[in-house]
């Protein structure tokens, strides 16, 4: 869950991609917390010009009349006006249909989507993190079942597996990605350069290089944990290499969720640790965005974001050529000898429900389609910088370096690590959130925030 960035919800060989940048990930299973993946280099130009020929303008479903909601998470000025030029595209190409386009940031949307579901008043096609947070809507019979639109299709088919995977329960499909993230530490390159410090490969490496930093007077890691949810991203990650992932998957599955592996207060510590040596202090009274203000005054090292942030660290996005020319990124390093696994990548798809209940299933599909059709999810990837999970959306024409190069770490990871806030039940989620908080003010130790976090799943067993 992200703010400004996804918000969110980020070096460099910027080759001839004259060829679309085909992403293929290997389907995971509905309940699995993580989704293996396989990246190849390229796919081909011409199928992918054809593709976006063909989709270029909406679909000319006749005689289409009505009227729906699309509430969606991004109305940061920076992502809003695709979704505004998306809907205004489509309604243009169909006069006799009104989309009402509301558009909420990341921690309203939560709150909400919660008086929605209390009301049982769903917008037609509604925003939901992939996990547990859209398995709630499943449960309680607000979301669609789309199988029948996206399974063994042309649409279907035009996404990347695990992304649709990542909205996949017990065989149905009920989600429409609309990008791909990951997370990394964003650096400044000159900083490093000018104090001798290279990329760090273990956690070691990062604790001692955020410790060089400090000890000239430069903030090592810019950090605001406003609304919780940053430090639980360093968690996710954390977790995946502290705990074995089969041990994950069933902790994550709130039926069987019980929290009592020793390499979840593991994690725990070495957040802990990261404050100490890292980060920014009081950082549960900053926001990320401030935070990120801080990193793009140069006035800290490094950050970890997601990537659809990239596009905040070009001149296009309004960065200085100081921080443009000059940031890079990695991926959080491992930690040595640990139990989980050290090749996993944080990071999950966004995506869009819809309401079961909807009058218009004919114009919500069409308008869906029409959204992550091969030209729009390239404009996506212009106008926001997202990568999409659409094949062939991301080339050369439309995507910086940094962001092409993400794809080169998905290809070397085994597995993605959906988000602990959103995977996980509520009542886990909730438990990670506030205890997070609680450990970086002082007022809770790793066996406390455990403790917490173990009986939010024992509720979580009793509340399905």
């Amino acid at each position: 869950m992200r703010t400004t960035i996804r918000a969110r919800r980020q070096t460099s060989r910027f080759l001839a991609l004259a060829m679309a940048a085909g992403i293929v990930l290997a389907a995971c299973s509905g309940s699995a917390t993580t989704a293996p993946i396989t990246v190849p280099s390229a796919a081909a130009s011409a199928a992918a010009s054809a593709a976006a020929s063909s989709a270029a303008s909406p679909s000319a479903a006749a005689q289409l009349s009505g009227s729906i909601t699309f509430l969606e998470k991004w109305p940061d000025p920076n992502y809003a006006p695709y979704f505004q030029q998306v809907v205004k595209a489509y309604t243009d190409a169909h006069p006799n249909v009104k989309i009402d386009l509301q558009a909420v940031g990341d921690q309203p949307i939560k709150d909400k989507l919660q008086v929605l579901a209390a009301s049982k008043q769903m917008p037609d096609i509604y925003f939901s993190w992939a996990g547990d947070f859209t398995k709630k809507f499943v449960r309680g019979g607000l979301a669609a079942d789309l199988s029948s639109y996206l399974q063994n299709t042309d649409w279907g088919n035009s996404f990347v597996p695990a992304a649709l995977s990542a909205y996949t329960y017990d065989g149905k499909t009920y989600g429409v990605p609309i990008d791909l993230d990951s997370k990394f530490f964003v650096y400044n390159t000159k900083i490093f350069s000018d104090n001798g410090i290279s990329v760090p490969q273990t956690m070691a490496d990062l604790l001692a290089a955020c410790d060089t930093l400090k000890a000239k007077g430069i903030a090592p890691i810019a950090f605001g944990n406003q609304y919780g949810w940053p430090a639980i991203h360093y968690l996710t990650q954390l977790n995946a290499y502290m705990v074995p992932p089969a041990t994950l998957a069933t902790d994550y599955e709130p039926a069987t969720g019980a929290f009592t592996d020793p390499g979840y207060k593991q994690a725990l510590q070495t957040l802990l640790d990261l404050n100490t040596h890292c980060l920014t202090q009081k950082a549960n009274g900053l926001s990320h965005e401030s935070e990120q203000a801080t990193f793009l005054a140069g006035k800290s090292a490094m950050m970890y974001v997601e990537s659809v942030e990239f596009p905040v660290f070009t001149t296009a996005g309004g960065a200085s050529a100081a921080i443009a020319n000059n940031w890079a990124f990695f991926k959080m390093p491992p930690v040595a000898g640990q139990a989980g696994d050290p090749n996993v990548l944080e990071g999950a798809p966004d995506g869009f429900l819809v309401n079961p209940n909807t009058q218009h299933m004919d114009i919500v599909i069409d308008f869906l389609k029409y959204l992550t059709n091969v030209s729009n999810a390239a404009l996506l990837t212009k106008m926001n910088g997202w990568l999409s999970p659409v094949k062939g959306s991301a080339t050369a024409d439309n995507a910086f370096p940094q962001l092409i190069s993400v794809l080169d770490e998905i290809n070397k990871a085994s597995s993605m690590a959906i988000w602990l806030d959103t995977v996980t039940n509520i009542n886990v989620a909730n438990a990670y959130l506030n205890g997070a908080q609680a450990l970086l003010d002082g007022s809770k130790t790793p066996d406390q925030v455990m403790a917490d976090v173990q009986a939010g799943a024992a509720k979580a067993k009793t509340s399905q």
